[in-house]
């Protein structure tokens, strides 16, 4: 049976996608929770309607990560830390200090967000990848210098 899915489902699919399912799944589980909708003419309506607002959704992502790029790109963190003669730190610097600074920026992101390959461990500065969402990533300038 053909469905049109209501609500986001992690085996089928997303909101307005059409799926082929057994019947019994679609007349027990799926429509009577009203996640699903028999594909019909009036349904096909339905699945239009679905698909317009998603754009819409889609598109404010979209403009909402990109002011949050052009954001990130523009700040510069410095952090001091405590460093040895030959501009090695005593400690490191990790994301979750990063990401505590970029708060204090009034940038909040994802634990996950930001890409550190390893702790920052000597003095200098660092252009640090930030994925905002899938196809959107932004740099983010970090000047580590001694205290």
């Amino acid at each position: 049976m053909k469905i049109i899915l209501l609500k986001d489902s992690k085996k089928l699919g997303k909101e307005g996608d059409v799926v082929e399912v057994k019947d019994g799944y679609a007349r027990n589980c799926l429509i009577p929770q009203g996640l699903a909708l028999v594909v019909t003419e009036g349904s096909a309506k339905r699945l239009e309607e679905i698909k317009r607002v998603r754009a819409k959704v889609e598109d404010k992502k979209k403009q909402d990560f990109s002011k949050i790029k052009e954001k990130i790109e523009k700040i510069s963190l410095t952090v001091s830390a405590e460093a040895k003669e030959d501009e090695e730190l005593y400690g490191t610097i990790n994301e979750a200090q990063i990401l505590k600074l970029l708060q204090s920026e009034g940038v909040e992101l994802e634990k996950d967000s930001l890409v550190l390959d390893e702790p920052i461990k000597k003095l200098g500065v660092y252009n640090l990848k930030v994925n905002i969402d899938a196809g959107i990533e932004a740099t983010l300038r970090v000047w580590v210098v001694k205290k």
